[in-house]
């Protein structure tokens, strides 16, 4: 027993410790993360957001954790937002992992870009991009991300040269053809036109080649609008009217496509041609993009402000404050998003935080079970040793008396009876005393003993007891019960039936009598039940009793 209390207390001990995880286990699943962060980003992120960060009491951990939840989140185009800690990341790998610290340099660049912080990103990038002795691959993520960042401010020459730089870098197909079309940007941008219509052929010729009915539909599309600023509006009208007959009047960029029309009409002076299409471009933008269209209609609405002008030689106000009123929705969008994702990273935190406590409740609850626990296998034990010891007096009790029945035996003997009367009584009440603590706890040295002691003058026939040797006890002890009985009902009881009842004139419960009559509870009932209907005994007087008031009269 004691053995069993020892395994229930150590594996209660390992289900508590098994509630908080051991820092080896974090860094299994950071590093399962890691590994599935360039091919499947979303899944590595699944495995991070599993893990509450303040749980992880190793720097090495925090790190790490912070770092690929960073990493993650521009991998797969998400907020950054509640990603602040992305700089004890950068401050922990700087100097030591030339990839974690390249990596998590842009990632704290790109973070101060989420918060607005752009040319404080830029700043910080071109200092990346400066580095010597930094492997292709890394040099290439932070140029990748540096052009980006220079496209939202329009700059032009020095994307041109990041951009000819990442292209040189990059050794992935469809990342080559990205950059190219950055480069394009990047010239527009500068104000070298030529070039960027040159390189926009090279993509829509690409596209073509492999089959990118998209690509080259979008990369048409820019070109009509590079040679809208090239000053070649007749070409630009020409190009439009070839994309409508091929993508249809129902395309993607229809209200962009009239809008261009409009540039070009207006370019040429005839401003009632402009007018007709920017009304239609209008139209089609609130069909196709409904509420979301406040980024065209901030084109929109300048490109209306000069058609007034040209038609009345006036710039109204309300124009003007209309322009601002689009510019300023646009920003009270961007700060309502960055808000949202704030109040998204904060519910993270919060979540986090009651996971903690939900999973600290569950440690408190599985300790007090197990303490309960704990205190019923003492108890267990405690009964069992009590019960043990019980056994082991019934034990020395059944020796006891059978040395009696030997002493009994050896008695000396006068004529045909025994010495004395009065003790032969007594040893037929200490032999039946032994017959019943046997049945009391019917073990398989009990009934062994009780075979022995009933076979001292013979046989018992494979019964637990030798009925004959029994009969005579109850005749001398009750005053010739059994052979009244057997007098009387031997024709109506079964033996079966005359052995329970002469049991239960000495005092045995049902459960005994079946022991010793090796039957079970549910027979010794049915039997009781049918000497009743037998003997016409009262169904709640009691049988016995019956037989003695019977016998009295």
């Amino acid at each position: 027993m004691r053995k069993l209390i020892y395994v229930f207390s150590i594996l209660a001990i390992s289900v508590i410790a098994s509630c908080s995880k051991p820092m080896s286990q974090y860094d299994d699943e950071i590093n399962r993360a890691e590994k599935l962060m360039q091919s499947n980003a979303d899944s590595a992120l699944t495995i991070l957001e599993a893990i509450d960060p303040s749980d992880l009491n190793i720097d090495s951990l925090k790190a790490k954790y912070h770092f690929l939840k960073a990493y993650g989140h521009i991998n797969s185009n998400r907020s950054m937002i509640g990603d602040s800690l992305i700089s004890f990341a950068h401050n922990y790998y700087s100097g030591k992992d030339i990839v974690k610290d390249m990596r998590s340099s842009t990632a704290l660049a790109f973070y101060k870009f989420w918060l607005g912080d752009t040319r404080g990103a830029i700043a910080m990038l071109d200092s990346l991009t400066r580095l010597s002795d930094v492997p292709d691959s890394l040099m290439a993520e932070a140029l990748r991300i540096r052009v980006l960042l220079g496209a939202s401010e329009y700059q032009g020459q020095q994307i041109i040269q990041l951009a000819k730089r990442l292209y040189q870098l990059e050794t992935d197909s469809l990342r080559k053809i990205e950059t190219k079309y950055m480069l394009m940007g990047g010239y527009l941008y500068a104000g070298k036109v030529d070039s960027a219509l040159y390189i926009g052929t090279e993509l829509i010729e690409y596209a073509r080649r492999h089959n990118w009915g998209d690509k080259q539909f979008q990369f048409t599309v820019d070109r009509a609008q590079v040679l809208t600023e090239a000053g070649r509006e007749d070409e630009s009208d020409s190009l439009i009217g070839e994309i409508f007959r091929k993508a249809g009047p129902e395309n993607g960029a229809v209200d962009l496509l009239h809008f261009q029309y409009a540039m070009n009409a207006l370019n040429r002076g005839d401003v009632n041609r402009a007018a007709r299409h920017i009304a239609i471009a209008d139209s089609l933008a609130y069909k196709i993009r409904g509420d979301d269209d406040s980024y065209f209609r901030s084109y929109s609405n300048m490109l209306h402000a000069v058609i007034d002008y040209k038609r009345t030689g006036r710039i109204k106000l309300m124009q003007i404050t209309g322009l601002n009123n689009r510019q300023n929705e646009r920003l009270n969008r961007m700060k309502a998003s960055q808000w949202e994702s704030e109040q998204g990273a904060l519910h993270q935190q919060n979540r986090a935080l009651a996971l903690k406590a939900e999973s600290q409740h569950k440690t408190v609850i599985i300790l007090i079970i197990s303490l309960v626990a704990l205190l019923i296998l003492g108890a267990s034990a405690w009964i069992i040793r009590t019960r043990r010891q019980r056994e082991r007096d019934n034990e020395e009790r059944i020796e006891a008396l059978q040395k009696m029945v030997d002493e009994y035996k050896a008695a000396p003997v006068q004529g045909t009876e025994k010495a004395d009367s009065s003790a032969l009584r007594s040893i037929m009440l200490k032999q039946l005393g032994i017959i019943k603590m046997v049945a009391e706890t019917p073990t398989e040295q009990n009934r062994e003993m009780l075979r022995k002691i009933s076979a001292i003058d013979g046989e018992t026939n494979g019964e637990l007891v030798d009925w004959v040797k029994v009969f005579e006890m109850i005749d001398n002890l009750y005053y010739g019960f059994y052979s009244n009985l057997h007098r009387q009902y031997g024709e109506q009881l079964t033996p079966k039936e005359e052995q329970i009842i002469v049991l239960m004139t000495a005092g045995f419960s049902t459960k005994e009598i079946s022991v010793i009559t090796g039957q079970t509870t549910s027979t010794i009932y049915v039997r009781k039940s049918s000497i009743r209907k037998k003997l016409g005994v009262p169904e709640k007087q009691d049988i016995v009793m019956f037989l003695r008031n019977r016998s009295k009269d």
